[in-house]
């Protein structure tokens, strides 16, 4: 991985082999960043997304192996109610399907991306503030604390 720091904006190249949400977090700790929004493109060899199933209020996972185009990625770094660094993306991949001659998509929330070539992001820090989480009742799940 390596990044340069451009205007207000962190570009980053995560290389093959590794994590990408991994190397965000990497990243976000070396430039002491709290809170900020990053999206990116890239090959990657291994993934996993998931779909959120309220009712369980659990995630779905789905794996998928071999060359997969990183269409879209979007996400967002904020701060935990620990302290920590708590990331939340989406993305799509896209494989040729040589046996069906189609191209099949995969894509919810990102669990784990896996570098097969390349992938490029654009990490934009927050400046000024920070946002953090906190519990919903209504929903069960951690949302965006803007207090913080």
């Amino acid at each position: 991985m390596d990044y340069r720091k451009m205007g207000g904006r962190v570009y980053v190249r995560i290389d093959k082999g590794e994590e990408i949400l991994s190397e965000v977090k990497n990243v976000c700790r070396e430039l002491h960043i709290s809170t900020g929004t990053f999206q990116g493109i890239g090959a990657c060899g291994e993934v996993e997304v998931a779909t959120y199933i309220p009712d369980k209020q659990e995630f779905l996972p789905h794996v998928r192996n071999g060359m997969l185009e990183m269409i879209s990625l979007m996400g967002n770094i904020v701060t935990g109610r620990q302290g920590e660094l708590v990331q939340h993306a989406h993305a799509l991949f896209s494989a040729f399907d040589e046996a069906k001659g189609r191209i099949d998509y995969l894509g919810g929330h990102l669990k784990k991306a896996t570098v097969l070539y390349t992938a490029e992001l654009v990490l934009v820090p927050v400046q000024g503030g920070k946002i953090g989480l906190r519990y919903d009742a209504a929903t069960g799940i951690d949302v965006w604390d803007l207090e913080a």
